[in-house]
């Protein structure tokens, strides 16, 4: 066991002395020692509830013979970073809990991890330190969170969002944004709908690394807990069999991921976590193998933000593996389980929900919501590199559009332009300099996107950012475009009143300028630097594109 190299042997015995001063006995000195990596804290609400799942692990692993070490690593709220300078913190965060974990892992030797996180960046973290620490590894994602409810309409974050462009449009008044607000996050749990949390949590299960049914469970279901306990009772099992990440994850199961990401109609944004996830597996990923896989793979599943399905739904109808059973033969099924199965062992001996009992919620692949799954590349001379598109969220009458560009140096100034009613239906607004180097940070654009549909543009308008989305945006909008501004990218010469399309279904993304114009734009062309101090100073420097997963090297 690595943990013997902390505590075997007569030139341990100042090491022994350390841990029998937590209170360990001799008899426990032979059992594997496991770390209990968990995100709780008490601002995420996604996190909030982890204590509880912490204990739940943690009694399964003294259950099974191990025992258990927790320590905490760090987690942002998006949704509470959202629209302001916090939100340049969040995805950065995603090397930095890496890092952590590897720092305690390898630290202190530990046989083995229970890996418990829930939000958007934290769960790409963890996974990417399972597969390059390789030691036995389980994880526990903290489920979603229930539906709010107020004024005979059920509610999420993004609803929240929403009603701010409601109320400037005078569809609402304040006094029912207040009642909304008050009910619209019921408590503990990543937020309601197929946004990038939950999303995440499916990529995880559809990966292999996460007992099957952990990704839908509610963060307040009883189930939740057994899960939790049963995982870490087969983290001690893992230990005992050598079972690594990398002897579970391989090409196919990062393929069968993409694959249910598609079917789902997934977050946005695990076109820049799964190439990273990959990449810390040291396997290829690429935004090519999305697009390949996005135009064979039905879109089965129409959870918020694209319809009106909660994670809840989605759970009681089957979850992951419902998804699984009805692509069928399109997904690889001899891929490798933490539980020890392949995911077609599991199918064979679960009991699904009647796949005629849940058609509403998962549809089959005869009678797909779109015969194409979620998420879309497009190419082309506005993003050389690629550029990503929720295209499952988006309405049919938007899947091609023509219009003149609004331009925007960073995230407020658009957003104040949307709110004052300075955009007007046909337009294509620009949001640039916020790409992971020129941000820096890569922040989200939920509040526009989500602004603009509240003033009821989301048909009429669309948006174009070197940035990135929320798994809760919804409509026309384009991100991930490569290479970013600061890149010197075809996004930094864009003007006011230059004319973009936008073809969906044949995956372009032009700005309609003749090649020379560029050109001569280009002689004179400086990128604008925005200041970083600190931690985002450092990511600026090492930070790729977002085509690469915006991995930092």
């Amino acid at each position: 066991m690595n943990s013997d190299n902390a505590k075997k042997g007569l030139e341990r015995a100042a090491n022994r002395s350390l841990l029998k001063a937590l209170g360990l006995t001799d008899s426990e000195m032979e059992k594997p020692f496991i770390a209990v990596v968990n995100s709780k804290n008490d601002i995420v609400p996604g996190h909030i509830h982890l204590d509880k799942i912490g204990e739940a692990v943690k009694a399964g692993i003294r259950n099974a013979g191990g025992v258990p070490f927790e320590f905490q690593t760090i987690g942002v709220c998006d949704g509470i970073a959202m629209g302001h300078e916090g939100m340049k913190y969040s995805l950065p965060s995603r090397e930095l809990i890496q890092d952590t974990i590897e720092v305690m892992v390898r630290a202190h030797q530990f046989d083995g991890m229970v890996l418990i996180p829930s939000c958007d960046k934290i769960v790409p973290g963890h996974l990417m330190a399972a597969g390059s620490l390789d030691i036995p590894a389980i994880v526990v994602t903290g489920g979603p969170m229930q539906p709010g409810f107020a004024d005979d309409t059920d509610l999420d974050l993004i609803s929240m969002f929403e009603f701010v462009g409601a109320v400037k449009s005078g569809q609402i008044n304040e006094d029912k944004l207040k009642m909304m607000e008050n009910n619209a996050c019921p408590g503990c749990g990543s937020c309601a709908g197929m946004f990038t949390a939950n999303t995440m949590a499916c990529m995880t299960e559809a990966l292999g690394l996460s007992l099957p049914g952990c990704a839908t469970s509610p963060a307040v279901d009883a189930s939740k807990i057994r899960l939790a306990k049963e995982s870490g009772s087969r983290i001690v099992e893992m230990v005992k069999e050598g079972m690594t990440p990398r002897k579970i994850v391989t090409l196919e199961s990062f393929e069968n991921a993409v694959m249910i990401d598609m079917a789902i109609g997934g977050s946005s944004n695990t076109a820049l976590h799964l190439p990273a996830i990959a990449d810390a597996f040291d396997i290829c990923l690429t935004l090519d193998d999305f697009d390949r896989l996005s135009q064979t793979t039905p879109h089965i599943v129409s959870l918020r933000p694209a319809g009106s399905w909660f994670m809840t739904d989605f759970d009681r109808a089957g979850g992951i593996y419902a998804v699984l059973s009805r692509l069928g033969g399109r997904v690889e099924m001899n891929e490798m389980t933490v539980n020890g199965k392949t995911i077609g062992e599991n199918l064979k001996t679960m009991v699904l929900v009647n796949p005629k009992m849940n058609q509403k919620v998962i549809q089959t692949v005869d009678n797909p919501v779109h015969k194409e799954g979620g998420i879309a590349i497009l190419k082309g001379s506005l993003a050389p590199d690629g550029s990503v598109v929720k295209q499952a969220a988006v309405s049919e009458k938007m899947m091609k559009h023509k219009g003149p560009a609004r331009v925007f140096d960073g995230e407020e100034a658009a957003m104040a332009a949307i709110l004052e009613g300075k955009i007007k239906a046909g337009d294509v607004v620009v949001i640039r300099y916020e790409g992971p180097k020129g941000g820096p940070g890569m922040r989200e654009m939920l509040s526009p996107t989500s602004a603009i549909a509240g003033l009821g543009l989301i048909e009429s308008v669309a948006l174009v950012t070197d940035g990135r989305f929320s798994g809760g945006t919804r409509g026309p909008c384009i991100g991930h475009v490569s290479p970013e501004a600061s890149e010197g990218g075809p996004i930094g010469l864009v003007c006011d009143g230059d004319m973009i399309e936008i073809d969906i279904p044949n995956r372009t993304l032009n700005v309609l300028l003749d090649e020379k114009v560029l050109e001569e734009r280009r002689k004179g062309f400086t990128p604008l630097e925005k200041p970083a101090a600190g931690y985002l100073k450092k990511y600026k420097r090492t930070v790729r594109s977002a085509n690469f997963g915006a991995i930092v090297e």
